[in-house]
């Protein structure tokens, strides 16, 4: 696959995740810290971009314009990941880290084509206030421990793609969701948080772009697997996937981009809803 693997660190190839969701209850999801709502622009050639399942990409418009109307909605932060870093074999553009960053105050995660401290560091300095790290997370797991030695666990994301087989349960996928590794998606975030990750960033690929709600048993497994927050993503399309990931799993925060970009729903109107069933959120100042 192009890359050489380390081992997972328990010897396992396979740790799947049990069948059913167990939702925790009602009262524990009130009490808890406020959800976040985090619009995602994922980028390609400088412009915002979205697909279904990684493929299929159709351009969306300006990134540092979308920031600014995201930020206006109410957002709690905004993602901005460049998709063809790495397959292109090089780093996150800064100049649009720093457009983004001149639009917007908002906590910025930024990722894409990350391979060196060095990258890192340029990104924090650009104006990024977390970096995410994927592909090359799993091809090289000790890459964690040294960024998050250098900057802090706070400032690290693992980017998490997985991918449902029937052999393996949920897998990690990378490089844009097209090749299947040898770890199972439970194991491998266990062990990255072990070596310093400060919040996951899980991605259905299976249900990614397809607006269906998100993967709620892969969400549901990695939650309560690790102690840090995890940030759902993939296949929010309407009021109803936002509430039940926040009602159905421990995700403490909700990415999403389609339905954003599409105007199908605007931020502030996904905060109303989820502070009507009573779940915590930051809303934003009324207009």
């Amino acid at each position: 696959m192009g890359a050489e693997f380390e081992k997972p660190r328990d010897g396992t190839s396979s740790d799947a995740c049990a069948e059913t969701v167990s939702a925790p209850e009602k009262d524990a999801v009130r009490s808890q810290a406020p959800r976040r709502i985090i619009p995602c622009l994922d980028t390609k050639d400088g412009r915002v971009v979205k697909g279904v399942r990684f493929i299929a990409l159709r351009d969306i418009g300006d990134v540092a314009e979308l920031a600014a109307r995201y930020a206006e909605e109410g957002a709690d932060a905004l993602a901005v990941l460049d998709i063809s870093a790495t397959e292109e074999g090089r780093a996150t553009r800064l100049d649009l880290v720093r457009a983004v960053r001149s639009r917007t105050n908002l906590p910025l995660i930024v990722g894409g084509g990350i391979r060196s401290l060095d990258d890192v560091l340029r990104l924090l300095d650009a104006g990024a206030t977390q970096v995410s790290v994927g592909s090359y997370a799993v091809e090289r797991p000790a890459f964690l421990e040294e960024v998050a030695r250098s900057v802090g666990s706070e400032r690290l994301i693992l980017a998490l793609d997985a991918k449902w087989t029937e052999d393996r349960g949920y897998v990690v996928a990378i490089r844009g969701g097209k090749v299947l590794t040898e770890y199972s998606a439970r194991a491998f975030a266990r062990e990255a948080v072990e070596r310093g990750v400060g919040e996951i960033l899980l991605t259905s690929v299976d249900a990614d772009g397809v607006q269906r709600g998100y993967d709620l048993l892969l969400t549901d497994c990695i939650a309560r697997e690790v102690p840090v927050p995890v940030i759902a993503s993939g296949g929010a399309g309407k009021l109803e996937h936002f509430i039940e990931v926040f009602e159905r799993t421990r995700a403490q925060a909700a990415l999403a981009a389609s339905v954003f970009h599409d105007r199908i729903l605007t931020v502030r109107e996904v905060k109303e809803a989820l502070a009507r069933r009573g779940i915590p959120v930051h809303l934003p100042p009324s207009a």
